[in-house]
């Protein structure tokens, strides 16, 4: 092994990372209008919470930020009326997340908007190219034990909150997804 050059190119991946990160999240921003790319991705953590019981750990967990971290965003969906905050009965200590009708019409919206975002992102890599993404950034977030929650299976639909009624609505979405893929390898 090459100590400098591993040395070089673990840290030039850290920096990448970070910068990848941050431009994703701006860029992100700007497709979805309605929603950040955070908060975007706070709703699912609502929606697959154990027993429908999401809380500002569960969603920090989620996330993999802080608690503060996961609180603004929970705020800044309750300013929208995307969530529902309302004091747990077994905790007086946590608090109950529940997405709104209003926050799922706009997740719905939103997501329409994210399958475009992640067809433009990703619109050099094959399938074979993502699958090796992907199994790189769970072996990377493994780095301190912990695993992540990245297992969904590629088939499931959301049905929580009305945010995905019918499966014709999420076969449309996909089919948009799929024609601004196949665009950009002609």
């Amino acid at each position: 092994m090459d100590v400098a050059q591993d040395f070089f190119y673990s840290y030039q991946a850290l920096a990448t990372l970070f910068s990848v990160t941050n431009k994703l999240q701006m860029q992100g921003d700007k497709y979805l209008k309605d929603l950040t790319i955070r908060q975007m991705l706070a709703i699912p953590a609502l929606l697959h919470a154990p027993d429908g019981k999401a809380t500002i750990n569960h969603v920090a967990r989620q996330l993999g930020v802080t608690k503060q971290s996961a609180k603004q965003i929970v705020e800044s969906l309750e300013k929208k009326n995307y969530v529902s905050v309302v004091p747990s009965e077994r905790d007086k200590r946590a608090v109950g997340i529940t997405i709104t009708l209003e926050g799922g019409r706009a997740f719905r919206t939103c997501s329409e908007r994210t399958d475009l975002f992640v067809a433009d992102i990703f619109h050099d890599f094959t399938t074979e190219d993502l699958a090796m993404f992907l199994a790189l950034l769970k072996k990377l977030y493994r780095f301190d034990g912990a695993d992540t929650n990245a297992n969904a299976n590629p088939n499931s639909v959301i049905s929580n909150a009305g945010i995905a009624s019918d499966a014709d609505v999420v076969l449309q979405q996909h089919q948009a997804y799929l024609k601004k893929r196949t665009e950009h390898h002609e």
